[in-house]
């Protein structure tokens, strides 16, 4: 059926709307602090729909149905997970990062170690945290391609451009406010899209849920004890904890929103029911999926991959208005994750390398510099979304693979650090260099499952840091608590 005139205009509509909205905020960034943490203004819920959107990319809503639609609702027990990530990190993170006037999360480990370890911390997330996005930003071109017939090199360059305008003037602020009306738009536009899929199928929702059931499509728990299964209860609940409190305890990306909060208490309120909203989202992603298995009843491989399917089906067999709605809404999710990705790495670029090294630069100056490196991260995310183009699979497992395999090597030095009074920064180092080592093996070379990653990483992290440090006890880096 393809999209029309209404379909186009909608679409239209949403990237001008979305690109004023954020323009707004423009006038308001007069420090640092105004535009890498919004003035610290920002109340709980927004924070909470920020982090929701955050991590919420283009991967989540084309690629979450197509891994439903190839097999069941297992993944919710990586879901289930991150719920329990979000209460270890309440408890044992956000509570070091409300004590001193922090911008980025890896002032803390300068506090705790040093400066080299910040510095080799900061780095390893700027270089995996591009490279993740990297094919989060592919991911978009796969659907505007779809939906435009643009190309995918032109759709990732749309994409972009439009969400460096706001991201470049408004700063953090721009990018919460943002993701508030972005999330309202792709929670509203796939509820719009399931009610609409149920209409499609004959029977309705009886017969979705009779062929469903029927071919094991609603399970949600698998209590096998195999190493080698990526989805079941045990690597779901404690691969999604080690993964979640990573995640959202040491990578800027979702640490920045967390410290823009108006205090410790507001902050965990965020986090936590942003928790019981991903829950919900992921669920309604997954059902997405299964309904379009019982529309379609054919091979994922009919569409070339799994990720096409569902903006196929937008496309294609949703009515006029509902399409252009839904490809809106998926522009939604890219877009708000882009500019947080583009506001964060920009933050720890200025705040953890050039405000260290010119410390004498005055304020003027640093703002100019932190939308200059805002600007210079698009580029750069261009780049290596060209460079996913070639990239084979499921782009929801890439993107999470890649991002695996240096969250194990962070979260096992913040844990070193807030876990142990004689770490030190040597033992950090060499714990860091021996985790990430074995993720990276683990990426390349073994057949264990990404969703146990983050787990052996962080162990071994730590494990190897806290040898190294007691055999080195007397090094002079040991500097206390945070």
């Amino acid at each position: 059926m393809g999209l029309n005139r209404l379909d186009f205009a909608i679409i239209a509509l949403y990237l001008a709307g979305i690109t004023l909205f954020g323009l707004r905020f423009r006038k308001k960034q007069r420090t640092l602090r105004d535009y890498f943490l919004a003035g610290r203004e920002i109340p709980w819920w927004a924070i909470a729909l920020s982090i929701v959107a955050a991590e919420t990319s283009t991967l989540t809503i084309i690629s979450i149905p197509g891994l439903a639609y190839d097999s069941n609702l297992t993944f919710l027990q990586v879901v289930m997970g991150y719920v329990v990530g979000r209460v270890v990190i309440s408890f044992v993170l956000l509570p070091q990062y409300f004590r001193g006037d922090l911008y980025t999360a890896y002032e803390l480990i300068e506090r705790r170690f040093g400066r080299n370890l910040r510095s080799v911390t900061a780095g390893l997330f700027l270089l995996t945290r591009a490279a993740a996005e990297g094919v989060r930003v592919y991911a978009v071109s796969i659907v505007v391609s779809i939906a435009l017939g643009t190309g995918e090199v032109a759709s990732i360059a749309i994409i972009t451009a439009l969400t460096l305008i706001y991201t470049f003037e408004g700063g953090l602020a721009a990018v919460i406010w943002t993701d508030v009306v972005q999330t309202v738009i792709y929670v509203g536009g796939t509820l719009v899209g399931l009610v609409t899929i149920t209409h499609l199928v004959p029977g309705g929702w009886s017969a979705i849920q009779a062929a469903a059931h029927s071919a094991g499509k609603f399970q949600v728990f698998d209590f096998r004890s195999s190493i080698w299964l990526p989805y079941t209860f045990w690597a779901g609940v404690i691969g999604g904890t080690f993964l979640t409190t990573a995640s959202h305890g040491t990578d800027q990306l979702i640490v920045q929103r967390l410290l823009a909060a108006r205090g410790q208490k507001q902050s965990v309120t965020a986090l936590l029911s942003s928790g019981i909203a991903i829950l919900f989202q992921f669920a309604l992603f997954l059902i997405v999926g299964v309904m379009l298995w019982a529309y379609y009843h054919q091979p994922s491989a009919a569409f070339g991959r799994p990720d096409r399917i569902y903006p196929t089906f937008i496309v294609t067999r949703m009515p006029h208005g509902i399409s252009g709605l839904l490809i809106a809404a998926i522009l939604a999710a890219a877009m708000s994750n882009l500019s947080a990705a583009l506001n964060s790495l920009s933050s720890s670029a200025i705040m953890d390398f050039y405000a260290r090294l010119r410390p004498q630069s005055d304020e003027k100056t640093k703002m100019r510099l932190s939308r200059l490196a805002t600007l210079a991260w698009a580029l750069i995310l261009f780049g290596l979304a060209l460079i996913a183009l070639h990239k084979v699979g499921r782009v929801v497992e890439v993107g999470l693979q890649i991002a695996s395999v240096a969250y194990g090597a962070l979260l096992g030095v913040f844990l070193l650090g807030t876990l142990t009074r004689r770490a030190n920064q040597l033992g950090g180092m060499v714990g860091m260099a021996c985790g990430f080592g074995v993720e990276l093996y683990l990426w390349l070379a073994s057949p264990v499952p990404w969703t146990w990653w983050v787990m052996i990483g962080t162990s071994v992290t730590f494990v190897v840091g806290w040898v190294t440090s007691m055999v080195f006890s007397s090094s002079r880096n040991a500097r206390g608590h945070f």
